[in-house]
């Protein structure tokens, strides 16, 4: 499903060239739960935003499902990502002046998915999450855990081949981090390929494999 090879990616700075990543070779297959884990510096996170095509190596080749995505124009990029890539973030990135229902719809709407498939869509999302009751609350009035797992839902909605996610319980208590854990292991089990960035060897375990970067190299994988 992800192949990428020889990846860099750096940034110009007055003194040259800074290096966050170096000759990555990776391969994720479909249905996988892969972990990136390393020190604050590893480049997990810019790692992790190449997959999802929030930004682009400084060179080295990207394919998904056997689309080159270096070569695609940034409007066929955005469509490839947004079809097929959901994302969690640690800090949620929840739209404040939008309801809980009114965050989840979002994506649908920028699919320009009609009126009544959003609605019945996103009702099936708010049950699945068993989040029907908190549908017109806005993010201040939730929890963490609460709004972690609407972030979640946003992402799945789309019914995303991969969901990416970055320090997804970073920002959560232990209880609140297990159930995020917990869901994204059930929907690994229904099909869905999970890439996840965390310093939690707890959370590594949820996975299938962890991947070890150091100084923006691959140092090594572990089967879990």
């Amino acid at each position: 499903m992800i192949s990428l090879k020889n990846i860099v990616k750096y940034y110009k700075t007055g003194a040259g060239n800074t290096f966050v990543l170096r000759d990555i070779n990776l391969e994720i297959g479909e249905g996988e739960f892969v972990t990136i884990m390393g020190p604050s510096g590893s480049g997990k996170s810019t790692l992790l935003h190449i997959v999802g095509m929030l930004d682009a190596p400084s060179s080295g080749d990207y394919h998904f499902d056997d689309i080159d995505v270096n070569k695609l124009s940034e409007r066929k990029r955005t469509e490839l990502h947004s079809g097929n890539i959901g994302f969690v973030f640690q800090s949620y990135h929840l739209i404040d002046e939008l309801t809980v229902y009114e965050n989840i719809e979002t994506p649908l709407l920028y699919k320009r998915i009609k009126g009544a498939e959003r609605k019945g869509l996103v009702a099936d999302t708010l049950d699945r999450f068993n989040i029907v009751g908190k549908k017109d609350l806005f993010p201040n009035q939730l929890s963490g855990g609460q709004q972690q797992l609407v972030g979640v839902a946003r992402a799945v909605i789309v019914e995303p081949k991969i969901i990416l996610a970055d320090e997804p319980t970073g920002n959560l208590n232990s209880s609140q981090g297990e159930e995020i854990m917990e869901l994204f292991k059930k929907l690994n089990k229904e099909g869905t390929t999970i890439v996840q960035v965390t310093h939690s060897e707890k959370n590594a375990s949820y996975s299938s494999r962890t991947i070890h970067l150091i100084d923006g190299r691959v140092d090594r994988t572990e089967t879990n």
